[in-house]
């Protein structure tokens, strides 16, 4: 196994994954596992930041291992785990605060706009999590992560990190590099084409999640913002509905644009969301099938976590042991 590079990523459980989330992440995470060493988590730690109700975290830390699971990834050949099972993450991550400069944070921009976001709780935790997000890579002694654009500058830190801390201390990280994925699926909200899909936006006909009924999906598709030339064709920057709409086609049926251009040629915009609707729906149903009895098996998703956290901590240790012994507390 350690002839293949090792790959680590990981979601906040935050709710239900959206489409963005599936075609632009885990959809990737999903076909990686063949290929490389795969270490997903559920970075639960990180979902602190927040005020959060106890029961509803425990829940959607749950929920989220079982969407993990439903989409594809197969705890036979990665490493599926909650991050708070394993201690390493907390404990690297003060030595890491400790290498790292107030500058370099201040500098975050996704800082910036969780600030902005939750202006009643700026706590340090929204400061300093790029750092726990650099012990999450670094503790796995990480080849590549998979990475959008939102999430360049927080495998940067990382690598700044990871590189000050072994000219302090010898080679004691492997310095991750960005996995970019050869086609990576950015998928816009369909109320506001110019902004990335969120489970976060107050509209909720702007997203679609990966359990929304079919009748849901059918009806926010019929809803999505498009204009009114009432051709189908692919132009960002004068059609950004309708070319996000497309995007989305292609990535659930395998068409490519002009294909799809011609499928519609002559057609309304009805026909083409209805279209476009189903099929989305159709690529849902077998997660939602999947995740509906992942959820009615919980003693075997706990025995999931188990094992992952079994795995992951033995990894984790070797790491934190090397970390411990450079700076002496070992």
């Amino acid at each position: 196994m350690q002839d293949k590079k090792r790959i680590f990523s990981g979601m906040q459980p935050t709710g239900v994954l959206t489409l963005g989330n599936y075609l632009g992440a885990m959809r990737n995470w999903v076909a990686l596992q063949d290929e490389y060493e795969c270490i997903y988590s559920v970075v639960d730690l990180h979902s602190l930041t927040v005020r959060n109700e106890a029961k509803e975290l425990r829940e959607r830390r749950l929920s989220l291992l079982a969407q993990y699971i439903a989409c594809g990834i197969n705890p036979e050949k990665s490493i599926v785990f909650m991050q708070s099972h394993v201690s390493a993450h907390a404990e690297l991550s003060w030595v890491l605060n400790c290498n790292t400069y107030m500058g370099e944070l201040s500098r975050q921009t996704q800082f910036k706009e969780k600030v902005s976001k939750h202006k009643d709780n700026i706590n340090a935790g929204l400061f300093t999590y790029p750092v726990l997000m650099a012990a999450d890579i670094l503790l796995y002694q990480t080849d590549l992560v998979p990475v959008g654009d939102d999430q360049k500058q927080h495998l940067e830190i990382a690598r700044d990190i990871a590189g000050r801390f072994n000219g302090l201390y010898g080679n004691v990280f492997k310095i991750p590099e960005p996995y970019i994925p050869k086609v990576g699926a950015r998928i816009m909200s369909l109320q506001d084409p110019t902004s990335k899909m969120s489970k976060s936006d107050e509209n909720s006909n702007a997203y679609i999640t990966l359990l929304d009924s079919p009748e849901t999906i059918l009806r926010k598709f019929k809803r999505a913002v498009t204009d009114s030339e009432a051709v189908v064709r692919y132009d960002l920057e004068e059609k950004p509905g309708i070319s996000n709409l497309m995007s989305i086609y292609a990535s659930v049926t395998g068409k490519n644009l002009d294909d799809i251009r011609q499928e519609f040629e002559g057609k309304g915009y009805g026909d083409f969301k209805a279209a476009v609707g189903e099929a989305v729906a159709e690529t849902l149903r077998p997660i939602q099938e999947s995740y509906n009895e992942l959820m009615a098996a919980r003693d075997y998703l706990q025995d999931i976590m188990k094992k992952g956290a079994e795995d992951a901590n033995r990894i984790a240790r070797r790491t934190l042991g090397k970390v411990y012994r450079k700076i002496g507390l070992q």
